[in-house]
């Protein structure tokens, strides 16, 4: 890769220009890192995997939220390096940890770690630690960097405020997909405030953490959560989401079975995912792989001779896809009798397993949480810091989120779901 001088600016549809000075040699370096082949590779992995079924906008990748993170980050360190200069020691570790927070993305973003029982955040670490062009920039900047970056993404590093800019309650993470998230997918619960909320952050100097200052600051972060609440509810979780998700998961199961059995034929890559674990799986193996790979097989996988895979394949390029009810008031038990009954009524239909066309998916709604300390409220009278929930009521309505579940079935039986999902509410006095 040829030495890189030049400035360079990105032109985002969310934070406008993110310029990149070739002659600061930090970001002459994130220009590097931006340029390597494992970070070119998020290009090919949707930040919504599956959404654009249901948000036909919602075509982002990694690599756009990468950048934005990365300039959301630099917009709130360099301001308060600016009312605290100590921190300045730590802006190329701040700076490179956001962009690199997700370079360790697979494909469809977490809906293959679901189904592949893998965590993205593992194969980041292996990436800072192999023998791959990122880690060789960032050891060539600084030989601590690589080691530091691991302590930040292991919520280890002594400085707090380094990880809460990436992974906290209100990190830079967060800001960047719940307004990217909004904007491509056309929604308008995401519409948040940055620049209040960039005003209203501050350093503690004897923790060392992120805080936020002030009434104001209150009022900001408590519309940030409500915001991240509904995006929930209503993008992430939505019901076709749902079920285009469980089409993927049963579209990869069968390939699976299918490949182990000798009885369908992939490449290289997937010959790898399929037949081995995760923890087996060669770096290089791990990185050859993205939606580019996966949906070429998928389109092909339409015309193979096993009838099942093939129809799981049509029905998610042609968005032909199946209903989701929710049945969370229903048991346990209830929840388990449904299954059965339509098992029986599928056994009817398909000579196959009625998982691959009946199932159940669990949505969790994520609420404010208390870990990583939470969100601490500087007070301006000099009161110190307070946890943001007991300075909040909606804050303290919001921390213990929700879960619902859905039931996936296939449109054709969509009559008898009805009469015995209302045959269980009955049952059980539900109306």
């Amino acid at each position: 890769m040829a030495p890189v001088s030049k400035s360079r600016t990105y032109h985002d549809p969310i934070h406008g220009g993110i310029e990149l000075k070739g002659s600061d040699p930090l970001e002459r370096m994130i220009i590097q890192l931006i340029d390597t082949p494992e970070f070119q590779r998020l290009r090919r992995v949707r930040q919504l995997d599956v959404a654009s079924l249901t948000f036909h906008g919602a075509e982002g990748s990694r690599f756009t939220h990468s950048l934005g993170v990365f300039a959301v980050a630099r917009r709130v360190f360099d301001r308060l390096a600016g009312n605290y200069p100590g921190l300045e020691e730590y802006r190329a570790l701040v700076l490179t940890a956001a962009l690199l927070h997700d370079i360790g993305h697979g494909p469809f973003s977490h809906a293959s770690e679901e189904i592949f029982s893998y965590d993205h955040e593992d194969w980041t670490r292996k990436i800072l630690n192999g023998p791959t062009r990122v880690a060789q920039l960032l050891k060539g900047y600084d030989p601590r960097l690589p080691q530091q970056l691991l302590q930040v993404f292991l919520g280890e590093f002594p400085v707090p405020l380094v990880g809460q800019l990436v992974s906290g309650q209100l990190d830079c993470d967060r800001l960047d997909y719940l307004l990217r998230d909004s904007y491509f997918t056309g929604a308008q619960y995401g519409h948040l405030d940055l620049d209040r909320i960039i005003s209203a952050l501050d350093y503690d100097t004897p923790t060392r953490s992120l805080v936020v200052r002030g009434r104001k600051g209150l009022v900001a972060v408590e519309h940030y959560l409500t915001v991240r609440y509904f995006m929930y509810t209503q993008v992430y979780n939505h019901s076709k989401n749902l079920a285009a998700r469980f089409v993927l998961s049963c579209i990869l199961r069968r390939a699976r079975e299918l490949v182990q059995a000798g009885e369908l034929v992939v490449d290289e890559v997937l010959q790898v995912w399929f037949s081995t674990s995760s923890e087996q799986w060669p770096l290089g193996m791990y990185l050859a792989c993205d939606d580019t790979v996966m949906y070429y097989h998928i389109q092909r996988w339409q015309n193979c001779t096993d009838p099942v895979l093939a129809e799981l394949c049509r029905q998610l390029t042609d968005r032909d896809l199946p209903k989701a009810w929710e049945i969370t008031s229903l048991s346990a038990e209830q929840r388990t009798k449904l299954m059965e009954r339509l098992g029986t009524l599928l056994s009817e239909q398909h000579t196959t397993p009625a998982d691959y066309w009946v199932g159940l998916k669990e949505a969790r709604i994520k609420g404010y949480s208390l870990y990583n300390k939470g969100i601490f409220l500087k007070s301006e009278e000099g009161r110190g810091l307070q946890e943001i929930a007991e300075c909040s009521s909606l804050v303290r309505s919001l921390i213990l989120g929700d879960t619902k579940t859905w039931l996936i079935y296939p449109r054709a039986i969509g009559a008898q779901v009805a009469r015995m999902v209302q045959i269980e509410k009955a049952v059980a006095g539900l109306g």
